[in-house]
């Protein structure tokens, strides 16, 4: 792969602002100092838009305590921001995953609030609003994502009036309720409508967002129009709607037809003891993916003999996922002494109920388990997307398979032919595994392909399209400044001036 490093990087037309850069260190074959590109839909889908538009990424590297210099990857340009082991506690760990993570799911887990966390949370956005301004070309577009970088937006236009600035929310925006918890939630508020667009998964969370706004008396579309509305943020009309994301239907269902992949997916039913049925389930370690309560469903049918170790396999793989945090490490003894209880009540010697995977899988890997299922079961207690549902459906062209799907995934408003569950109910979790199983094979063919047809005409590369030309569309002379000579506005520097974050709290 290409990799040049260069101290001053040219400016770019087109940026993409999120937590980590599209990169990880290393590979096989390669130094450890080596950069690769990671995997991802997100990257897949902007990855021509980079390119065409003299693209960057802006975001952290995942080393703490290192200072990375600029670099292109892939005729890429990645502009990493360093964090240090505090800002990796304080505001990764801290505010966004054990404060803002909690909160926007509905508060299945109590937030932790702690104002040292948000000290840290302003001062790390402030360090990714400066580190965009200084690699924006004059009127360049702006793409920031995520809840980790609530306030980047509005900081950004402190600094660069010029640019059109787009933000998209990956998780639910919750009810106003929930949001006014946060002691902080007038400056979050603040921090995303500093965007000319304000996008979210579903019309409901458009919606949850716009009430809050409307709290500052700054909505001007009623709640429940659908997603679509504006709300006035300092004299400027911020767009606000959603654009559910999608997966990259077309490659996986290519790659599930592959020789290597049917290949492998045989293997796996082999090496499972070639049981009539596969049960999987595919989740990054997490109390919102409902993962205790989906075992407990599995324990009842077990039990009943609805399930049986000698006909059905069920598989269960846990990625891992911050288990520096307490609630996190408490999750993973929960499923591993929820997995032991079932094996040894219902499996025998050589022959487990359940088989449970605690690690990561690559790409290849995961379509060979996704053609391998027989059954897929996606049950989160809440969800602002949830692909994995939708790559199961991709991997699915033929119409074989079921899917039993969470009504809190954000997927369940586009996948409604699947088999759609109350997580919380394990009884009624339980009788739809059973419904799933038993009921005839041309009605779950009918559903599977009613799934597949979906997720292929709305893929991931459609959606950055729909959500680009929306924000696009937002860009008018009449808040936009024109930038005199070529020249732009940069983050004050000088000992003493202020900051991104100073400038933002002045507003």
């Amino acid at each position: 792969m290409e990799q040049t490093c260069t101290r001053r990087p040219s400016l770019s037309d087109f940026l993409v602002v999120a937590n980590r850069l599209p990169v990880t260190r290393g590979g096989a074959g390669q130094e450890e100092t080596a950069w690769r590109r990671s995997p991802g839909g997100l990257v897949s889908a902007l990855e021509p838009v980079l390119r065409r538009a003299r693209g960057a990424w802006v975001g952290w590297a995942g080393c703490s305590d290192q200072q990375v210099a600029p670099f292109t990857l892939d005729g890429m340009r990645m502009h990493p921001v360093s964090l240090s082991a505090r800002d990796v506690a304080g505001y990764y760990e801290g505010f966004a995953n054990a404060t803002v993570w909690p909160l926007f799911h509905d508060a299945i887990v109590s937030p932790t609030l702690i104002r040292d966390w948000w000290q840290r949370y302003v001062e790390v956005n402030t360090r990714f609003a400066e580190a965009t301004a200084l690699a924006a070309a004059p009127g360049a577009t702006v793409w920031v994502h995520d809840y980790q970088l609530l306030l980047v937006p509005a900081m950004l236009r402190t600094l660069r009036p010029d640019v059109s600035i787009g933000f998209f929310l990956h998780i639910p925006f919750p009810p106003t309720e929930l949001f006014m918890q946060l002691p902080w939630w007038p400056d979050l508020l603040r921090g995303m409508l500093g965007a000319d667009l304000v996008g979210f998964q579903l019309a409901r969370d458009a919606d949850n967002f716009r009430r809050t706004a409307d709290m500052r008396g700054l909505a001007t579309a009623p709640p429940g129009s659908g997603g679509g509305g504006h709300v006035h943020m300092g004299g400027r009309a911020v767009r606000v709607d959603a654009f559910p994301v999608a997966a990259d239907g077309a490659v996986l269902a290519s790659l599930a037809r592959s020789d290597a992949v049917r290949r492998r997916a045989r293997q796996m039913r082999a090496e499972l003891g070639d049981p009539r049925t596969v049960i999987l389930s595919v989740d990054r370690l997490d109390y919102t993916k409902g993962v205790p309560q989906r075992l407990d469903a599995l324990d009842k049918l077990y039990a009943q003999r609805r399930l049986d170790v000698d006909r059905h396999v069920t598989v269960q793989i846990v990625t891992p996922s911050r288990e520096r945090i307490p609630q996190y490490r408490e999750l993973r003894k929960q499923v591993e002494t929820r997995v032991g209880r079932i094996n040894g009540a219902h499996g025998r010697l050589g022959q487990p109920a359940v088989r449970y995977l605690h690690r990561s899988v690559d790409r290849d890997e995961m379509a060979a388990f996704l053609v391998a299922a027989d059954l897929m079961l996606v049950t989160p207690l809440r969800d602002g997307m949830n692909l994995v549902a939708k790559e199961y459906a991709a991997c699915h062209p033929d119409g074989d398979g079921a899917l039993v799907l969470s009504e809190f995934a954000g997927a369940a408003a586009e996948l409604d032919a699947a088999y759609l569950v109350n997580p919380y109910d394990t009884d009624q979790l339980a009788r739809m595994i059973s419904t799933a199983l038993d009921d005839a094979p041309d009605d779950r063919r009918r559903r599977m392909s009613t799934l597949h047809e979906q997720v292929l005409r709305r893929d991931v590369h459609t959606w950055a399209r729909e959500y680009l030309s929306a924000l696009g569309a937002t860009r008018t002379d009449a808040h936009r400044r024109t930038v005199v000579g070529g020249d732009r506005p940069r983050p004050r520097a000088a000992a003493g001036a202020p900051t991104a974050g100073d400038l933002w709290r002045e507003q």
